[in-house]
């Protein structure tokens, strides 16, 4: 019995990912043609490989022992595959990263315009959220974090500015109406723009200065998804609705430009900049391995 490659990945993609949306997410196609990769192949095979709902897909018993084999004979098929990039003059293939925004906004526009141009055959795929942990989920082959703890196994490669700060600016004029705070408790009493991860914890603003570290839970009119919405925060502070909290790098343009007022500045936190990270117990496809040799080069 022969079955079309194609349809093969289609039926581990959905068996993976758990349903058709989901696997359309992760590889980029649509349902409605996975649905019908997924119909196709099970016409061919003579069997049905999923139970359907309007809620779940879930594998039947013929389809758990179809991909107990087809699983690590496929991974086996894209490192054969990805092998034959060493016979390449330059590696090709689709490199799948994991960010958070604020990497994808202040670190990566050095890094991909370069290395795009220096490996054409290349296709670079950035996901790019906040809050997620996980650097492998989507089906990403490596990720980028900030100096968070992750498995044993993780190789944890520096990538971007080393140093970084957590900076306050507010609009001049917002300033000129409610005073300029001279220590972090002064921004009790002011207008604050905070931020809130996805569990909806509203993290404190943490400063320091020669030692001495202070938190405060900041009160205001404006709450953000701490992200992509953090544009939000900072054209409402320019607009003079309050006060913002945010990577330096971040609120630097506005700054520089006036449009923003930098306060408190004895009192930024300083942090470790970011991490690229990928496991070295996976087989390291082509397109990451140049990746991390670009990033290292980079780095010298």
């Amino acid at each position: 019995m022969r079955l079309d490659l194609g349809l093969l990945q289609a039926v581990a993609a959905v068996a993976k990912a758990g349903g058709f949306r989901e696997a359309a997410r992760v590889t980029g196609s649509n349902a409605s043609r996975l649905s019908d990769a997924v119909r196709r192949a099970e016409q061919q095979l003579g069997v049905r490989l999923f139970h359907r709902s309007t809620r779940t897909v879930v594998l039947t018993e013929v389809g758990r022992t179809l991909m107990d084999r087809l699983l690590p004979a496929m991974s086996e098929v894209d490192a054969a595959l990805d092998d034959i990039n060493r016979y390449r003059e330059t590696p090709a293939g689709t490199l799948r990263l994991h960010v958070p925004v604020s990497a994808s906004r202040l670190v990566l526009p050095a890094i991909v315009p370069a290395f795009l141009a220096r490996y054409p055959d290349i296709q670079l795929d950035i996901v790019a959220e906040s809050n997620v942990q996980d650097v492998f989920r989507e089906g990403c082959d490596a990720g980028i974090r900030y100096d968070e703890c992750l498995e044993q196994d993780m190789v944890a490669l520096p990538i971007g500015p080393r140093q970084q700060r957590f900076a306050v600016a507010a609009a001049p004029a917002y300033l000129d109406r409610n005073g300029r705070p001279e220590h972090p408790h002064d921004l009790l009493h002011h207008r604050c723009i905070r931020g809130r991860y996805a569990t909806g914890v509203t993290p404190e603003w943490e400063f320091e200065r020669e030692g001495e570290i202070i938190r405060i839970q900041v009160n205001g009119p404006l709450v953000l998804s701490i992200g992509s919405a953090m544009d939000l925060a900072v054209a409402t502070a320019i607009a003079g609705g309050g006060i913002v909290y945010l990577f330096e790098e971040w609120l630097r343009p506005a700054i520089d430009s006036g449009a923003l007022e930098a306060i408190l500045t004895p009192w930024w936190l300083p942090f470790t900049g970011p991490y690229l990270y990928y496991s070295q117990r996976r087989l390291t496809p082509a397109p990451l391995k140049a990746f991390i040799d670009f990033v290292r080069e980079q780095g010298q």
